[in-house]
């Protein structure tokens, strides 16, 4: 009996000390992304659109460049994102080109209009453009974020000088027909959708999804992520699979500069490969390695975007 007891005690006490490590670290984690954020939401600014509140990050280039003489990116971040997310993305290319990085539909700042959809969404990047007085900017989209670029190309091409897709989702190859069987949802689950529960899981996002475990610090706090998360689980990563006829890169005209890893876990490169050679005016770098985050390869991803807009202005 004393020696279960001792056993029972002991481990306890390493039960105890494994939970209170864990919270100093969950602890540690949520103070750092806390300050993260509270700092991207010192810099942003809102609009009223039709599809109610957009909040953004507008970051001009330096003093010494007009606004007028310089080229302007719309950022459109991916899934767990929001406008702090939109704004890194492009943060090397800032004090070269000026950057519109909004949240979009029920992220940070921004509401979710009932039942919304992706041309909705387009139509608040439009208003947000037409607000800000930018006539033509180059769209710069990541992951989830594809959905809406693509759609935004398709149909508004006269308010683009040009797409450039960060690992972006696209629909499947070749898009003449849509499936009968439909995806209902493709994103986490809502009851995921918290900071205990995304810190909890953070050691499986390299197995799961080729991420490094501090990607839990950029899409911490999760409150404010929730509603876009789920309208992209339900809308964003399924209508391009349910309906591919209406997201049809080879009907795109303005042109398009697609970066992408073969090893990416959450956009795959076959589904994207076969798409090169069917839009009209596309250029490709294809990363042997990085992931979804494109990881080491920052010296290439930037020349390549630059190369783009110099070409394209």
């Amino acid at each position: 009996m004393r020696k279960k007891k001792m056993i029972t005690i002991i481990l306890i006490c390493i039960f105890a000390t494994l939970f209170l490590a864990g919270c100093i670290s969950f602890s540690k984690v949520k103070k750092e992304a806390d300050e993260r954020f509270s700092y991207y939401e010192s810099k942003s600014e809102s609009i009223n659109t039709t599809y109610g509140k957009v909040t953004y990050i507008n970051e001009k280039v330096s003093s010494e460049y007009p606004d007028t003489d310089c080229e302007t990116i719309l950022s459109v971040h991916g899934i767990c994102g929001g406008y702090d997310q939109a704004y890194e993305i492009c943060s090397p290319y800032v004090g070269k080109y000026r950057l519109i990085a909004p949240s979009r539909f029920g992220y940070p700042g921004s509401d979710l209009p009932e039942n919304a959809t992706i041309e909705m969404q387009v139509e608040a990047f439009v208003e947000l453009l037409d607000q800000l007085k930018l006539d033509k900017v180059y769209m710069l989209t990541t992951s989830a974020g594809g959905t809406s670029a693509i759609k935004f190309a398709l149909q508004h091409p006269e308010r683009l000088k040009g797409l450039i897709m960060y690992s972006s989702g696209v629909p499947r190859y070749p898009a003449t027909e849509n499936p009968e069987k439909k995806k209902t949802y493709a994103g986490p689950p809502s009851a995921f959708c918290n900071d205990f529960a995304m810190w909890f899981f953070s050691p499986l996002f390299k197995p799961l999804m080729g991420m490094d475990s501090n990607a839990l610090k950029l899409i911490l706090p999760m409150k404010q992520r929730k509603a876009g998360i789920i309208f992209d689980g339900e809308v964003s990563n399924t209508v391009m699979s349910n309906y591919p006829v209406e997201y049809n890169l080879s009907n795109i005209e303005v042109p398009v500069l697609i970066i992408h890893s073969k090893d990416d876990k959450l956009a795959d490169f076959e589904k994207v490969e076969p798409w090169i050679s069917a839009i009209k005016d596309c250029t490709f770098v294809p990363l042997e390695s990085g992931g979804h985050m494109m990881t080491g390869n920052s010296d290439l991803v930037q020349q390549s975007v630059c190369d783009f807009i110099e070409a394209n202005k």
